[in-house]
This record gives C-alpha cells, sequence and structure tokens, in this order.
C-alpha cells in the first residue's frame, strides 16, 4: 500500500479544538478554524498581530488577571523550553461588533513550545479550550439550578485563582532560594584572571528559568615543584542550596587533594572516596589536569566528564578523552582510575568547561563538542578573557540554556 502524503497545514485549520500558533515575539503566526471561530475576529485580524493588543484585559475590571497570567506562562514556556498548563483563568473578551462591551469568559490554557535544530523555542502552540458554558451551566430553567450553577462558577474559580496564587508564590521562593544559592556560589568559585605567569578565564552561567543551578564548579590551583598548575572542573547533580553546598565541599576536597597527589587520578581517587560519604553527591562528575608549564606536558583523569580541549598554537584541536572513567562514587569500593599526558607547545590554549556548554535537547553530544572546536580553533588568537566572552556567545542559545554552565581557559 503506496503512503499517502499528509498535508498537516489542512490538518492544524481543521484541529477541533482551539489552536494558535505565536512567534517568540507573542505575536500570531497562524490558527486554525476553531480559533477564528470562538474568537469572533477573522484570520486578517489575528495573523500578524502581538496576542495582547488583540486580546488585552478588561478596563472595566480592576481585578483582571488573566492577561497578565498568560504572557508569564508563555515567558515561561519560552524561558525553559518546557509545556506550561495554566489554571482555570477568567479572560474578557471584547465584542469586536460592539466596541466597548465585554463578556465574562472563562478559558483553559496549555502552552508549549515548537524547538529548532539548535533547542531554541521557535514557536508556541497556543492552545485554549473556553469553558464558559461549563462555569455557567447554562440551560438550568429552575431556581434550584440556578444557583447550583451559581455555586458551581464560584467554586471553580476561586479554587483556580487559589492554584494560581499558589504556583506564583512557589515561583517567588524559588526564585529567593536561586538568588541566595548563586550568590553562595559565587562566593566560593575563584575568579582569578592568570595563575602563575599564564593568563586565564573563567565563567559562570547558570540555567535560565530552571531549577538545576548551582550544581557546576571550578578551581584552578598552583601545584608544588616548578611551574605547575591544576585546572579542574565538576559537575554536582542537584540545584539550590543544596547543590551549592556539595559544591563547595567537593571543589574544596579536590583542591586540597590537588596539592599532595601524585597525579590527577590520585587526586580524584581520594575525591571519590570522600563523594561516597556527602549526601547529595550521587553521580557527580569531575576531570582534573596537572599541567608541567616546564616540560610542557599536561597529565589528565577524568570521573565521567566531558573532556578538556587542547587548543595547539597551529589550530589543532585535541580533545583529551583517554583517561575517562565512572562518575566520582559510582564504585562502592574505588579502584584507581585512570590517567594519561600529552605534550603541548607554548602558545597553546587549555579549555575545560560543563556539559550545559556543549548538550542541546535531541541532538548528539557530539555535534556540541564539533561546535566547541570549531569555535576554539576559529578564535584561538583572542585573549582568554575574549576568548571565553566568545565561545558563550556561540554556543550557548541566544535565550540561555536550560543547564548551567562552567568554563575555563588557561593559555599555556
Amino acid at each position: 500500500m503506496a503512503e499517502t502524503a499528509i498535508d498537516y497545514g489542512a490538518v492544524f485549520k481543521a484541529l477541533p479544538g482551539m489552536v494558535a500558533l505565536l512567534t517568540p515575539e507573542l505575536v500570531y503566526a497562524d490558527v486554525n478554524e476553531e480559533f477564528v471561530r470562538v474568537s469572533g475576529r477573522s484570520r486578517e485580524q489575528l495573523i500578524g498581530k502581538y496576542l495582547f493588543d488583540v486580546f488585552p484585559d478588561n478596563p472595566n475590571d480592576s481585578a483582571a488577571t488573566g492577561m497578565r497570567n498568560l504572557e508569564a506562562s508563555l515567558y515561561r514556556v519560552l524561558a525553559t523550553g518546557e509545556r506550561d498548563t495554566m489554571a482555570l483563568q477568567r479572560y474578557d473578551v471584547e465584542d469586536p461588533e460592539r466596541p466597548g462591551e465585554w463578556s465574562k469568559r472563562y478559558w483553559s490554557p496549555v502552552n508549549a513550545p515548537l524547538l529548532g535544530s539548535d533547542g531554541k523555542v521557535v514557536l508556541i502552540l497556543h492552545r485554549v479550550e473556553e469553558v464558559t458554558e461549563l462555569i455557567r451551566a447554562r440551560g438550568g430553567s429552575s431556581g434550584n439550578r440556578g444557583g447550583r450553577a451559581r455555586v458551581l462558577e464560584a467554586e471553580l474559580y476561586t479554587r483556580a485563582r487559589e492554584l494560581q496564587e499558589l504556583n506564583e508564590r512557589l515561583r517567588q521562593a524559588h526564585s529567593r532560594e536561586r538568588e541566595v544559592a548563586l550568590a553562595l556560589q559565587e562566593a566560593m568559585l575563584p575568579a582569578p584572571r592568570q595563575v602563575r605567569n599564564h593568563p586565564a578565564a573563567v565563567r559562570y552561567r547558570p540555567a535560565v528559568g530552571a531549577l538545576n543551578v548551582c550544581g557546576d564548579w571550578y578551581d584552578l590551583v598552583d601545584l608544588v615543584g616548578g611551574d605547575r598548575i591544576g585546572v579542574a572542573v565538576g559537575d554536582v547533580v542537584g540545584h539550590g542550596l543544596a547543590a551549592a553546598g556539595v559544591m563547595g565541599q567537593l571543589r574544596s576536597a579536590l583542591s586540597a587533594a590537588s596539592r599532595v597527589a601524585d597525579g590527577p587520578a590520585q587526586a580524584l581517587d581520594v575525591l571519590g572516596r570522600y563523594a561516597h560519604v556527602i549526601n547529595g553527591a550521587e553521580s557527580a562528575t569531575a576531570v582534573t589536569t596537572f599541567i608541567d608549564c616546564d616540560r610542557h606536558v599536561i597529565t589528565y583523569s577524568s570521573a565521567g566528564h566531558p573532556p578538556p580541549v587542547l587548543v595547539h598554537a597551529d589550530g589543532r584541536t585535541e580533545f583529551l578523552d583517554q583517561a575517562t572513567d565512572t562518575p566520582l562514587d559510582a564504585r562502592p569500593d574505588p579502584i584507581p582510575r585512570p590517567q594519561t599526558e600529552t605534550t603541548f607547545t607554548p602558545g597553546a590554549t587549555l579549555v575545560l568547561y560543563t556539559d550545559g556548554l556543549i548538550e542541546r535537547r535531541r541532538e548528539d553530544i557530539d555535534k556540541g563538542l564539533e561546535r566547541l572546536a570549531y569555535a576554539l580553533r576559529d578564535h584561538r588568537d583572542q585573549d582568554p578573557e575574549t576568548l571565553a566572552d566568545t565561545v558563550l556567545l556561540e554556543l550557548l542559545p541566544p535565550g540561555g540554556a536550560t543547564d548551567d554552565t562552567a568554563l575555563i581557559i588557561v593559555r599555556l
């Protein structure tokens, strides 16, 4: 049986519910026939128009919150790339035939993202079901039934408003915790512009509109014996103050271990034993490099973390992925971790980062690694501070990433 081509445009137009496509600027890109019918607006009155120019709040109702609630939901979708189901909303609509006359309307909206190949939200699917008839329970003829309808309307609307207010309080509480956690993380992470005589740049970018922030960390330490430095990054699974606290413990432990360990593998062995007894360190990852600038040798070891990148002076990029092992606490009885070394010439650049820089939804991680390698090669002549900003600009989505990102760049 031959496959029949599906006209998805026709399917969209014929969908039984009210559906609209909105641009990231909240402009109508398309609407289906049911949306046109129920809204009382023609396609010409909708397509290309700003949502809240077409459907503003009722100016005669000082307590109206429908527009504000819908706007907040749509911006959450843009920020997180995740679906947002709203509580029942009262959102009055002006009669297009009688300007100034508003009818009381109730709606149940759902907003979902449509993502591009880069993981960025390119359109928002705005699906809304009118429930005015249900709320009013129209059609009753007796006084008792009319009374029950008014009770039903009041009860459902009150419950919806309570849910909306509860969600808003939860978002505000999360926002306060996020601010405290970010401040704590900033206080615990170093910000050197160089280590010994080597220019360095560090960056931390929190996730946008998501809970999983404050688990990424970085560190740079002077090592004993000659011109030697240690550079490391790590990632704690979790969010908020708890993740920030675990991050601080692991970073401090690795910093201390690196100063006395024979090499990066031994430092990670010690850190793994420590992580095994810390609540919240489950599945944490880290990679550390010991750089001997006198011998021009980098020794490295990784505990389940994305590989560092060494950009040679001639532009060749080398991923340091030959000593990768399991996350820090993966084994009840740890065994020695692998480590290996590579050489460099003066003028090379070492780059360590966390997965927020390279990972995108529904995309193979190799594509993110390729983007990083191209950016570092193309801009290798920039100083570390400028290069760090360039890499973040080219690799992070314009609206921000959904995972936090740490980045260290050291010129050797």
